[in-house]
């Protein structure tokens, strides 16, 4: 088919799209651009006086020659003639000048329309053609020919087995349709081009193929109904193809599945035949309903998967979590086309325009507006993205009208635009159309699979305004519907027609209907958008097809998702109003939809709404690859036979070399020592690099010789991609290097440093290289607020980050104050305690901005060792601040095994030797022996038995074999469960023989000692302890073997030697049998360690596997060839495969080594032929041991099979006999062996064998069960007698005065001030104040808190610093025990400290909460702390009933308690159901009424077992404040409970009194009212005899303009009001809350302050005369404010009170004054 007929196909295929929409409008364009050039008339002129004279005067000359030719009687004929030529002059120069205009005019015209074309051309060639990033696979396009054939053999089945039924059932027409030939023809699909994306996950390939299929398909249909044959020819396909390689793994085939879609619908007009009497109606739908099929399989959101791998969610592959959510708000539109005419055309209208938009199947109509060409609608709309790039959103605009809609332009926009911008605000121009435009604001909003942010979202939607019925979402839930189990019938006991139909609020999705089945099985997801998931639930109804009758029903609330960690359910429900066993498995993951504004592009957050305040992010924002380096350790050893370079006299005599080593890898490059003459050096040096882990990396060694005069020497080189070995030198005769490869694992903990540290302390290397402790991480991000040069020019800044000898720089920015790096950087750390980090700022290098000092070990107290945040600069201004993440991973601490070789002499051993389980008496010859060891004696993790020989299926179907009646229990052979356990521990060795000599064995040396233990087939070896004739092994190894008489253990001793191994000497010793019961034997076990790691075994458990019943057939209808597959822990075993049976008879038997019975578990997996899944059985070890006899033999169902399926096994344990410490003594076989030396030291030995093992049988030890009584439960906790005594110290950091002046200037010669700050103490708590700059007398106003028991008063250290760059100077100490007091400072000159201590008790009643909680609204202070109001201690005694884990094993139990920003972790109980921890914790409360006490339960701190919400509110309606129960838990088994009492105790504050008393400032009846608030401070030297009022600030000054207010502070002692007693601050221009901090003092007896007033007056300074100046004012009593009472000294806030008439001339009525006046009682 031609472009042209495609283009008019398309144009039939838009109905609402009128036929001349881009027809005229394009045709005129060109026939414009081709037009001739008189078709544009010129415009007429208007008349002019001074045109008019002009040509007067030009006929008036062109008469002038006539009149003198007539004057001077020239003749006519020589006038007539000069006529004519200037005529035919004037008509040739005319014609010219046309002609050179006409083709201008023609060239421009086709310069145009020639670039018109071949845009257009451009816009019509395929994708490849304009981007190179494109590929052609012609490659491909062969591959495909090639395998055609058999891809049409494939689409044959799917079109009969897939597309045929769905199209059946799309129409009742069509029941009765089917295929009749399908033909896919000989013409194959080509790839025009392949595009592979790289951004995206690693976890996958992504790729684009650009398809074209015109293929000579010929597909026959027939309807029988209508007796109608019908045929497709032709089919053609073009369009865009994604496949998704995912998931990626680390085995054969790599790729785990593959997933193919087109992102959008494929272009493809296929031609239909028919051979009918009478055209039916349902055939002029045939292409488009055939298409639609195709759509529905192949077009996004649906999704082909082809899974390469069993074991696959297949389900979640289909339909993955989608990649964002678009919020699409249409705004308005401008200068749309006038579509509406009246008047047949004579009067131009408007339009009624409305807008279409489509995201792949996603359609949304908006509201027309009547009769306007620019549109407001203000709409909102939500869309799901699966694919970006890839999916676009398309717009188009229509005229409504009555009959047919008028096309008025349409757009696309790639929604990876909005994916990278975050938000897109703009406008987009209507193509197709001569104007119009349409103003859109996209948000990409990204899924967070936590509920930090939710709060913030619902916020932030409450305002979003939408003419829109859907309020915008806070979330998207997917619900992936998988299967049910056990439905209840239909009535008349009919298997029913199970569909599901899933609603949130008053959306309703329906699921497919699977057909007579009571198993059901959808696999299929559901989308919902989430306005608010703390509310709104999911309504689940399983209903039969016909949608009357209710099999079964579900609600989850959306809070029980949002209460698990990672946003999910993924389980069994049961069903309500259904069978008993009826139940329902799905899959519910939820996620947040978080618009994150903080990665808005700078130009795009300028386009954004005028007067949005961009809020400073909190934390940064680093690339994902940040702080995933890791450190390569480099130990370069030694070199053996370098080749000699050096040569002396001439060359006549070789000499040696001088060699160094060159080391080079990721750009990095290390220089070893040169090692002088020496071909066998020895450099033992080290050298640290910081690399990526990526693959493929190589490390390029080079030798050479050291040389004085002329270049070095090369001698050779290598590249290395191992470990640790000798590597041969390239490229020269001989050579090889030991070097030594060290990856050294980080991790974010600190417990291990201090084992790091001493590790590498006892290192030592040639090159004085000291092995770092951890890798520290900066991210620089961004820096706000900085100052501007004296120039007042912005600064162009850079940072210097500096760790020890080692400095990075980054970027210099552009002219900014808030300059953006968004750099990393990596540091080594070799002592975390005593490293610091400097970071330096500055102008282009020169001019220092400001800097920071952040001390390495800051970050070890921190969680996870990280530090992410706003830091203030230091020599900066107040609001400089640096945002930085610093992350420290410390490295892991392992010891290095060397290997020397040297040589030994004498043997004594210690064998003990004893098994763990009974034998019965049995002549059968003993089985293989099975080896048991650690994983330092053995490089094998799994041990796999495999008895059965290559499985080959056979194509010819064996009968049904005919049904027997089963056993109840197994038949095992004799010999079955006779095995014991060996168990050989080799302790140490005395008196060996040297063999190592030295100088050629004039000096005798040592040796380096192992053994070899042989038991049979079965051989162990010990480690080699160097250099030792009496060493100490002390390892175990276990055998399990058949005891019979005269079996040995043989012993060999050698010397490990480079060559050839020394013999040391052997023994032969007999085995001895012991046995124990399984709990003491675990006890004693529990008490020994090896050196080989190894763990002793505590039972035997003994497998026979008999035979199998009713086992599924496989999926080809053929009978399995089944074979079972044990696991217990490491070990596996397998049986032989079965012939083709249903019923397959094994006969085989297995033994296990049980290390724990109560932990440990069996499992059982059957297959056909190892390759298809017929069913498993887990079998817990702790189940056999509740058992009689301990012996376990019956039939089991199988889980994952057929309802009768089951297998018949015996499981049978055995455990030791009971004895004593004594008997283990006794039982220990002690072998001495001598070597008599002779002259060659080896010839004589003595061998001592030991025979005459006993072969009776012992029995087990009888096991009388017990019954175990019921455990009755306590109802209430039990805590200690100090629990809830504790009470709160409240420490208020008030100023400091005559500080000492650490920081001199010019060298010392003028002196200068100090930036001051406090450390606190108390015990050990430590607290640390604000940095103040350059002040000797500094105001700090910081509040901290402490908790502590009423009777262990500790004393308070106070400590002043002086902030440096280096070392901060000492300013003095103190130790307080006075609640209010000056302290001055010890061990300095001068200084001293306003402090003060309160001692918060606490009550047992509600009471006073309310005047807590206004008290501490009352209060502010400089470092942002909030008073508690009360304190919450919380004892958490014990645990019932926890579920399981997944793995079947008892939990690992631990509490996390979170209250706030306080979190405390119980500690982690043995495995068990019931665990008890008996911990108390207590919690600072500052609102009772909002907080809440979360205490999640998990095993190990990974496996969530349940939550317990406790609000802080339910404590208040409780006596005494006391909550003392057991409490279920959410999420957790039914029975699950915990017990634990909540207790909560008010502060007593004695600020209370006053407010009920109304003395309070802020307390009386007028604080209600108000300009504002004024925060000072009052207090009174008694020595001085001063007055002392400190000005902090004001907030909330009323303002009287539009910029605000020039506020300053005016005090005035009354009643004097002279000059003497005015004071006044600074003032602060166009604040409403100036900061002053600023100190006066008044002379003044303490006598006198009976009778003084303190008036504070806020005045406006810009004030003019027709406006007030006043802002507000306050009189203070001195007399009731500085009364002996030590909360006095407390900040405090007064109201400023309005001056409400100017007649008063700024003085308040008497009224207004007794308003004014605060005192307090």
């Amino acid at each position: 088919v031609s472009r042209k007929d495609t283009n008019m196909q398309n144009e039939k295929s838009e109905p609402t799209e009128p036929k001349t929409a881009e027809g005229p409008s394009a045709n005129s364009s060109e026939e414009k651009a081709l037009s001739p050039v008189g078709a544009d008339s010129p415009k007429p002129k208007g008349i002019s006086a001074v045109a008019v004279l002009w040509t007067f005067g030009k006929c008036l000359g062109a008469l002038l020659p006539v009149y003198l030719a007539g004057y001077y009687r020239v003749s006519t004929s020589l006038l007539v003639f000069g006529m004519m030529v200037y005529t035919g002059w004037k008509h040739a120069r005319e014609a010219k000048e046309a002609r050179l205009r006409t083709a201008f005019q023609l060239l421009n015209n086709e310069e145009e329309y020639t670039s018109m074309k071949v845009s257009k051309i451009k816009r019509d060639l395929p994708a490849w053609v304009n981007f190179p990033d494109v590929e052609k696979v012609e490659w491909l396009n062969k591959v495909l020919q090639q395998v055609w054939p058999f891809v049409g053999q494939y689409l044959e089945k799917l079109l009969i087995e897939t597309i045929a039924p769905s199209i059946r059932a799309s129409s009742s027409h069509l029941q009765t349709l089917s295929f009749t030939k399908v033909d896919m023809g000989n013409k194959a699909m080509k790839v025009v081009g392949i595009k592979a994306h790289t951004e995206n996950d690693k976890g996958q390939v992504l790729l684009d193929l650009y398809i074209s299929y015109v293929g000579n398909v010929e597909i026959n249909v027939e309807v029988k109904r209508y007796f109608c044959k019908a045929g497709v020819k032709g089919i053609q396909l073009h369009g865009m193809m994604r496949v998704i390689l995912e998931p990626l793994i680390g085995d054969v085939p790599i790729v785990g599945a593959v997933t193919m879609f087109f992102i959008r619908r494929p272009v493809g007009p296929s031609t239909v035949t028919s051979v009918c009497s009478f055209q039916p109606p349902f055939l002029v739908m045939s292409d488009s309903m055939i298409m639609d099929a195709i759509a529905s399989f192949l077009v996004l959101p649906n999704r082909l998967v082809v899974p390469l791998v069993p074991g696959l969610h297949v389900a979640r592959l289909r339909s993955p979590l989608p990649r964002g959510v678009v919020r699409i708000h249409l705004v308005e539109a401008q200068s749309l086309a006038a579509k509406d005419n009246y008047v047949k055309g004579v009067m131009a209208g408007l339009s009624d325009p409305y807008a279409i938009l489509r995201v792949g199947p996603q359609t949304f109509t908006s509201q027309h507006v009547d009769n306007t060409d620019s549109p407001k609608w203000g709409e909102m709309y939500e869309v799901i993205v699966h694919e970006v790039p890839g999916q676009e959103l398309e717009v188009e605009v229509y005229d409504k009208d009555p009959d047919q809609d008028d096309f008025l332009g349409r757009t696309k926009l790639d929604l990876g635009i909005v994916k990278k911008s975050i938000v897109v605000d703009d406008w987009f121009t209507l193509k197709d159309t001569p104007s119009g435009r349409v103003h859109f604001r996209l948000e990409w909003l990204s899924l967070l699979p936590s509920t930090d942010q939710l709060e913030q979202i619902l916020k932030r939607n409450e305002s979003v305004t939408s003419k829109t019925a859907d309020p915008p979402s806070s979330a998207i839930l997917v619900v992936y519907l998988d299967k049910a189990e056990a439905l209840p019938m239909k009535k008349g006991n009919k298997e029913p027609n199970p569909m599901v139909q899933l609603s949130v609020q008053d959306v309703t999705r329906e699921s497919k209907t699977c057909y007579t089945t009571i198993n059901p099985e959808w696999e299929e997801a559901f989308t919902f958008f989430i306005q608010d998931p703390r509310k709104q639930d999911i309504d689940i109804q399983v209903k039969d097809a016909d949608r009357v009758q209710t099999l079964g029903s579900l609600t989850i609330p959306l809070s029980r998702v949002l209460s698990n960690s990672n946003l999910s359910l993924d389980q069994w429900f049961q069903l309500d109003n259904s069978g008993s066993a009826s139940r329902i498995y799905i899959n519910t993951v939820l996620r947040v939809l978080w618009l994150d504004e903080d990665r808005i592009p700078s130009e795009v957050a300028s386009t954004l709404e005028a007067g949005l305040s961009k809020q400073l992010p909190q934390q940064t924002s680093p690339h994902p690859s940040f702080a995933t380096e890791g450190l390569l350790r480099i130990h370069l050893l030694a070199g053996q036979n370098l080749v000699p370079k050096d040569n002396l006299m001439g060359g006549m005599v070789k000499g040696k070399s001088d060699p160094y080593v060159k080391i080079n890898i990721g750009g990095e490059t290390f220089t070893s020592n040169v090692v002088k003459t020496n071909l066998n050096p020895t450099w033992n040096e080290m050298y640290e690099v910081i690399l990526t882990q990526l693959p493929g990396q190589e490390l390029h060694v080079e030798v050479f010789d050291k040389d004085m005069d002329m270049k070095d020497d090369f001698m050779g080189t290598f590249l290395l991609f191992f470990i640790s070995q000798w590597y041969n030198l390239n490229d020269v005769k001989s050579g090889r290097i030991h070097l030594g490869l060290e990856w050294v694992p980080t991790a974010s903990e600190s417990d291990s440093l201090d084992q790091v540290l001493q590790f590498y302390s006892r290192q030592s290397y040639q090159n004085k290289a000291v092995p770092s402790a951890g890798l520290l991480f900066v991210y620089v991000e961004q820096a706000h607020g900085l100052p501007v040069k004296k120039s007042g020019k912005d600064p162009k800044v850079g940072a210097e980050i500096t760790l020890g000898e080692m400095s990075r720089k980054t970027t210099v920015c552009d002219r900014t104050t808030s300059p953006q790096w968004n750099e990393a950087f990596c540091f080594l750390v070799q002592d975390p305690r005593e490293d610091i980090l400097i970071i330096k700022l500055s102008h282009t290098w020169t001019l220092p901005i400001g800097s920071l000092v952040v001390p390495i070990r800051e970050l070890l107290s921190e969680p996870e060792l990280v530090l992410d945040q706003w830091f203030h600069l230091d020599g900066a201004s107040p609001e400089s601040q640096l945002l930085l993440r610093t992350e420290l991973k410390v490295n892991s601490c392992f010891r290095k095994v060397c290997f020397c070789l040297q040589f030994l002499h004498c043997l004594y051993l210690i064998c003990h030797i004893d098994t763990l389980c009974a034998f019965r008496s049995s002549s059968v010859d003993a089985p293989p022996v099975e080896t048991i060891s650690s994983s330092v004696t053995s490089n094998e993790d799994v041990k796999v038995k495999q008895t059965a020989a290559n499985v080959i299926e056979e194509k010819v179907e064996e009968p049904p074999t005919p049904a027997v009646i089963q056993p109840p229990h197994t038949s095992p052979d004799i010999s079955f469960a006779s095995e014991g356990l060996l168990r050989i521990i080799l302790l140490e060795a005395q008196s060996l023989v040297a063999k190592d000599s030295m100088m050629g064995g004039m000096v005798k040396g040592k040796s380096d000692p192992y053994a070899k233990i042989s038991v049979g087939e079965v051989m162990f070896k010990s480690n080699v302890v160097k250099e030792n004739l009496n060493p100490v092994w002390n390892e175990m190894y276990e055998v399990v073997m058949r005891p019979q008489s005269g079996q040995e253990v043989q012993l060999e001793l050698y010397d490990k030697d480079m060559d050839r191994d020394d013999f040391l000497g052997s023994a032969e010793s007999l085995m001895q049998f012991l046995f124990d019961s399984v709990l003491q034997v675990m006890q004693l076990l529990s008490l020994q360690s090896y050196q080989n790691k190894a763990v002793p075994s505590a039972a035997l458990l003994f497998v026979y596997m008999d035979r199998a019943h009713s086992l599924p057939f496989k999926k080809s209808g053929k009978e399995p060839k089944a074979g079972a597959e044990l696991v217990f822990g490491n070990t596996t075993y397998k049986t032989k495969v079965c012939d083709r049976s249903r019923s397959p008879e094994w006969n085989e038997a297995f033994y296990f080594p049980v290390r724990d019975p109560t932990e440990e578990m069996l499992i059982i997996k059957l297959s056909s032929a190892w390759d298809q899944p017929m069913g498993s059985l887990v079998v817990p070890v702790r189940e056999v041991l509740s058992e009689p006899q301990l012996v376990l033999d019956q039939w089991m169902h199988l889980d994952g099979a057929l309802p009768e399926s089951e297998i018949l096994l015996r499981a049978e344990l055995k455990k030791q006999k009971k004895h004593t410490n004594r008997h283990l003594i006794d039982s220990a076989l002690c072998v001495c062996v001598c070597v008599c030396e002779r002259s060659t030291g080896l010839d004589s030995l003595v061998h001592t064998t030991v025979t005459g093992l006993p072969t009776d049988t012992l029995k087990p030890a009888e096991v009388t069960e017990i019954p175990k009584p019921r455990e009755v439960l306590p109802p209430h906790t039990t805590p200690s007698q100090d629990f809830g005594k504790e009470g709160l110290l409240r420490i208020h950091l008030l100023e400091a005065q005559n500080l000492v002046a650490k920081d001199n200037l010019m060298g010392g010669m003028v002196k200068g001030k100090s930036d001051p700050y406090v450390k606190i103490n108390v015990g050990e708590v430590t607290f640390k104040s604000h940095v103040i700059k350059e002040n000797l007398n500094p105001t700090w106003n910081e509040m901290y808190e402490l908790a502590l028991s009423g009777h262990n008063l500790q004393e308070i250290k106070i400590e002043a610093f002086d902030k440096d760059f280096d070392s901060d100077d000492f300013l003095g100490r103190c130790v307080s025990y006075e609640l209010i007091s000056w302290y001055t400072l010890n061990d300095v000159k001068s200084g001293r400290l306003h402090l003060i201590l309160e001692w918060v008790p606490t009550v047992s009643n509600s009471v006073r909460l309310d005047q807590v909680l206004q008290l501490q609204s009352l209060q502010s202070y400089q470092n942002k702390a909030v008073p508690s109001a009360a304190l919450l201690f919380v004892h958490l005694e014990r645990a019932h009933s926890l579920p399981l884990k997944k793995s079947g094993k008892e939990p690992k139990a631990g509490a996390e308690l979170v209250l706030g920003e306080t979190t405390y972790k119980t500690k982690l109980c043995d495995r068990s159901r019931n665990p008890q921890w008996n911990e108390s914790f207590y919690f600072l409360v500052h609102d009772p009424k909002q907080q809440m006490l979360v205490i999640k339960l998990s095993s190990g701190w990974d496996q969530p077992m349940g939550s317990l919400v406790v609000t802080v509110k339910e404590l208040l309606a409780e006596p005494q404040l006391v909550l003392d129960q057991w409490f279920h838990l959410d999420g957790a088994s039914p029975e699950s409970q915990i017990l634990l009492r909540a207790e909560l105790k008010i502060l007593d504050s004695k600020m209370v009194d006053m407010i009920s008393a109304g003395t309070l400032p802020c307390a009386a009846s007028a604080c209600g009212s108000g300009n504002g608030q004024v925060n000072l401070s009052l207090s009174y030297a008694s020595q001085e005899r001063k007055l002392v009022v400190v000005i902090h600030a004001c907030r909330g000054l009323l303002s009287q303009g539009k910029d605000g207010i020039d506020s300053y502070v005016s005090l005035m002692l009354l009643p004097d009001k002279s000059k003497a007693t005015k004071r006044k601050t600074a003032v602060k221009k166009r604040d409403l809350n100036p900061e002053y901090n600023e100190r006066f003092e008044y002379d003044l007896p303490l006598e006198e302050t009976r009778y003084r007033r303190l008036s504070v007056s806020v005045k406006n300074n810009s004030a003019s005369f027709r406006s007030r100046d006043i802002v507000g004012q306050v009189q203070i009593d001195l007399q009731t404010e500085l009364a002996p009472d030590f909360l006095i000294h407390l900040l405090k806030r007064f109201i400023l009170h309005v001056i409400f008439s100017i007649k008063h001339n700024g003085l308040f009525s008497d009224r207004e004054q007794r308003q004014s006046m605060v005192s307090l009682a």
